[in-house]
């Protein structure tokens, strides 16, 4: 024996070993605080038909604090490697499930019309199902327009989500009209990337197998 470390006299080194993050961090306790909040969030809303403004005040609070903490659980688990298999897949469940279960509910009461829920939850889960078409090819990054998005639909529906009369009410009505274009235009952005990185990695893997095959 020297004495003499293993990386110092040039041997093998020992890559450090990176532990994931344990269940219970900050960012997977607000997914699952955003999770709890929806069943409370439609109780609220739906109480007495939605016909109570101060209740449909704190649906409304319960629907805000679940879309801030969307904001944060997500920073918190890049920023400080909190993310966790679980976080992966349960933080887009809560996003769909707050935000799917508001279209809904205002659908039921006949504050939002019926297509628009469809539009909205149609372009959500078709983009979900075409990322994981494409996952073997690569990841869809969520674009400027889709963060966008998703602040246009948040707004407009927790603006539905209040009880607003006169000028307010006209303004939600334009807030849901961009939301929804949005919802649409940048629904296509995604699958024109879709289909674009699709067919970049089946011609890769011709190559690749044209190549094998002139090896041999």
């Amino acid at each position: 024996m020297t004495g003499v470390p293993a990386s110092a006299a040039g041997g093998p080194r020992t890559a450090p070993v990176v532990r994931q993050a344990g269940l219970w961090n900050i960012a997977n306790l607000l997914t699952m605080m955003r999770l709890v909040l929806v069943p409370a969030f439609v109780v609220l809303l739906m109480h007495e038909d939605g016909s109570d403004p101060a209740w449909r005040a704190f649906a409304w609070a319960a629907f805000a604090v679940a879309m801030i903490t969307d904001i944060f659980d997500g920073h918190l688990a890049r920023t400080y490697n909190l993310v966790t298999d679980f976080g992966k897949i349960a933080d887009p469940i809560a996003d769909k499930a707050i935000m799917g279960a508001a279209l809904v509910c205002l659908s039921v009461l006949g504050d939002l019309p019926w297509w628009v829920t469809g539009v909205i939850l149609f372009r959500e889960l078709g983009i979900t199902l075409m990322r994981f078409w494409v996952i073997k090819h690569g990841v869809i990054p969520a674009s400027r327009g889709g963060k966008i998005k998703t602040l246009a639909q948040g707004t407009a529906v927790g603006m539905y989500v209040l009880v607003l009369t006169g000028p307010l009410a006209t303004l939600r009505w334009w807030v849901m009209a961009v939301a929804v274009v949005l919802t649409v235009a940048t629904g296509l952005d995604y699958v024109r990337q879709a289909v674009t990185m699709r067919r970049a990695g089946l011609a890769k893997e011709r190559a690749e197998r044209a190549d094998r095959e002139a090896v041999r």
